[in-house]
């Protein structure tokens, strides 16, 4: 079976380990042919293409990134584009594509799927929001990388008697602020789910040190929101007014407006941390690398089972096949279990601002 393989949207730790674990099994068990297409859906919609053999897949496991790379590309903003991608499956004699990305790039497979072509997907993400999955790969990794920021952040912060604000990746749903934030002590979490009021943001710290503790790390996603009208108006905090292909506004810079804020109101000394690509950058973790893993491992097998339209799906802590309808229908957000846990961690008139 002759079979395509692309990554679209953002790079992600674990990309290579999917590609891979497709790559291998199908060359081992099902004696497949592979061809990847660059750049996510602009490979399609341009034509190019790589062939992926074993020998293409040798060493990448470890590798972070994507060795197809990727792109923000939506072919259905470009002039004929789904047409143009269903004409390179036709020309490559694709009989079966495996798209790995998280819901722009499965939106696309799904309006794929309908005009006829045979996808599959891998679901991809560190912000670990997408639909239908208990856990995307890319999500572990990001995690440990912000968690030892917060170690080294703690110690500076210690030393000099700063409150640290330190911004996160989390459009839509705060799993790597509140994750990161419990496993690095965060004094407060902040997430895109429950708005925030500064100014009790501002007198949890105060309090905090009244009672002798003189220092305090903030963790703030970059999709949080301000509740009152001043200074965020219940909005996000962007970057500018441009949006990718897919309809996404630039966001970033909450950490800073904050520390202003914060340093403002109580008069303590307070600095702006913002880890931005940091986050997704480098070498996947031995969880990611595992996971990344049994999802190609899935794919591969679910396309030879002919469960075309879905996606590959990790539920108690079992690789299934669920429709990228599913997938695709909403976003995975942070739920009210996940911020009660949360809160016993914090006193009580810390409660409702912190996540």
């Amino acid at each position: 079976m002759k079979i395509g393989m692309l990554t679209g949207g953002g790079d992600c730790p674990g990309l290579n380990a999917v590609i891979r674990a497709v790559v291998r099994k199908g060359v081992f068990t099902y004696s497949d042919e592979f061809v990847g297409f660059l750049e996510g859906w602009r490979g399609l919609v341009e034509d190019k293409s790589m062939p992926l053999d074993l020998e293409a897949v040798g060493g990448i496991l470890p590798r972070g990134g994507t060795i197809l790379r990727t792109s923000r590309t939506n072919p259905s903003k470009h002039p004929d584009g789904l047409d143009r991608c269903m004409a390179a499956l036709e020309k490559n004699k694709i009989e079966a594509l495996i798209a790995i990305g998280g819901d722009d790039t499965l939106s696309v497979a799904q309006k794929l799927h309908e005009r006829g072509a045979k996808v599959v997907g891998v679901p991809k993400t560190i912000d670990n929001d997408l639909g239908g999955t208990d856990y995307t790969f890319g999500f572990d990794t990001a995690c440990n990388i912000v968690c030892e920021a917060l170690d080294r952040v703690h110690t500076t912060a210690e030393a000099h008697n700063r409150v640290m604000v330190v911004e996160v990746m989390g459009r839509d749903a705060g799993w790597i602020a509140l994750y990161s934030g419990i496993a690095g002590g965060a004094d407060v979490i902040l997430i895109p789910e429950r708005p925030f009021d500064v100014d009790k943001v501002a007198d949890s710290i105060r309090q905090r040190h009244e009672r002798g503790l003189y220092f305090s790390i903030v963790v703030v996603a970059e999709g949080a929101k301000f509740s009152s009208a001043e200074p965020g108006q219940g909005a996000p905090v962007l970057q500018d007014m441009g949006k990718d292909e897919f309809g996404h506004v630039k966001l970033g810079g909450i950490a800073n407006i904050l520390a202003r804020e914060i340093e403002k109101r109580t008069n303590y000394e307070t600095r702006a941390v913002v880890l931005g690509h940091i986050q997704r950058g480098g070498t996947p973790s031995a969880f990611d690398r595992v996971l990344a893993t049994r999802y190609g491992l899935g794919a591969i097998d679910m396309v030879h089972r002919g469960e075309f339209g879905s996606m590959a799906a990790l539920r108690s802590n079992k690789i299934v096949s669920i429709p990228l309808l599913e997938a695709i229908s909403k976003n995975r957000v942070v739920d009210n279990e996940m911020i009660q846990i949360v809160d016993g961690l914090f006193e009580k008139s810390a409660e409702k601002h912190s996540a």
